[in-house]
């Protein structure tokens, strides 16, 4: 029995192992976790959002600055011309237009055919006055052959609504947690993609130069000395300057042109010392095709540093763009990105709005960044071939 079990264990690809050392990292575990749980917020978004319009920019003055928890009442006014309907695809990536407009209200009375209503108190005086509108223009058209008793209780079923903000309002009166939850499908797309082109770039350019050596490799250390030498953030400047714009893409292409050099300076010290293996060695005399050596023999070996590496640069990429956004470089209102909420909150200190504005999207960032940082831990250790197993 021992026999067959120590059989089976020779038989065990190395893939067996790294996943038991991975599963066995508690902590970097519980970071998987939570990127799964950020991952699935990001792909369900405006689905789960309390204000589904698109860039959660439903804003209503008059509840401006609220503290987490803030309850009111609201008289929805449908619209005279509303909004064409969308598909589930299109509702779930950029949310949908309401097809009606919100008034934060504290009490209101039917009079025969209007409505009273008494508006939210707040800063501006005109808006504490009592308003009065007629039944079959808070309703609109769908029900003008109704009576006015049926009016009256359909406003009081489907137009007065209890409005909760979970985590309070910012300065132009939008809801925070819909906010932050839209913030963490820009966060994870902007780490996506940038992860993604400084794969693309990195590899290319580490791999041009470990392999080929002599001029190209001079070359491609040099233009890597110069990037690495540039800040970030005068980097993004001049990639905007160059594209002439502002905004979530030029956001993506920037951070990822920002990090490939680490990548590079990985992929050039892994392919210097598997170059010279026998097996390349042979594919060389066989006359194989260098790019293939590149793509098949190569690449696939150094696959465990480039995920780790990857993992980091995601980390990475979040920070760099909360920073960017919170300079005013990157992510343009009123698309919501936690840097530019940290901003928001940042020109508010003093209020205790301010203090929740500052915090929540700041707790956002630490958690999803230290979440990739265990992931990538964890995956370090688990590539590692010293480090034993607990058990099988």
């Amino acid at each position: 029995m021992a026999v067959l079990q120590k059989e089976k264990a020779a038989n065990r690809p190395p893939s067996y192992y790294i996943r038991q050392r991975l599963l066995q990292n508690k902590p970097a575990m519980v970071g998987l976790g939570i990127i799964l749980l950020a991952i699935v917020v990001a792909i369900l978004g405006y689905a789960i959002m309390p204000d589904s319009t698109p860039n959660a920019n439903n804003g209503l003055v008059q509840i401006q600055k609220k503290n987490p928890g803030f309850s009111t009442q609201v008289l929805r006014i449908t619209k005279v011309n509303p909004a064409e309907d969308v598909n589930p695809l299109a509702f779930m990536l950029f949310g949908a237009p309401e097809d009606y407009s919100e008034i934060p209200i504290e009490s209101y009375s039917f009079k025969g055919d209007s409505l009273q209503v008494q508006p939210l108190r707040s800063n501006n005086a005109m808006a504490d006055q009592p308003r009065t509108f007629a039944l079959k223009e808070i309703v609109g058209d769908s029900e003008n052959n109704s009576s006015v008793s049926e009016l009256q209780q359909s406003i009081q079923n489907e137009h007065i609504r209890n409005k909760t903000f979970w985590l309070g309002t910012d300065k132009a009166g939008r809801d925070v947690l819909s906010r932050l939850i839209l913030g963490t499908r820009i966060s994870l797309g902007i780490g996506f993609v940038a992860v993604l082109i400084s794969l693309v770039v990195g590899i290319a350019v580490g791999a041009a130069g470990g392999y080929f050596g002599g001029g190209v490799d001079k070359l491609m250390t040099f233009l890597m000395t110069v990037v690495w030498s540039v800040p970030s953030i005068m980097l993004v400047i001049a990639i905007s300057l160059a594209l002439d714009s502002k905004g979530v893409w030029v956001a993506f292409v920037a951070v990822g042109l920002t990090m490939w050099v680490e990548v590079a300076r990985v992929v050039r010290g892994q392919i210097l010392g598997l170059k010279e293996k026998t097996y390349i060695e042979a594919a060389q005399v066989l006359g194989v095709p260098e790019r293939v050596i590149i793509l098949r023999h190569l690449l696939p070996n150094m696959m465990g540093p480039l995920i780790v590496i990857a993992t980091a640069n995601f980390a990475s990429a979040i920070l760099i763009e909360a920073g960017l956004s919170f300079l005013g470089l990157g992510v343009q209102p009123p698309a919501p990105s936690w840097g530019m909420m940290v901003n928001e909150g940042f020109q508010l200190i003093g209020a205790k709005a301010g203090l929740y504005l500052v915090l929540l999207p700041s707790l956002c960032i630490s958690v999803l960044v230290l979440a990739f940082n265990l992931l990538g831990n964890g995956l370090r250790d688990a590539y590692d071939p010293k480090i034993p197993l607990t058990n099988g």
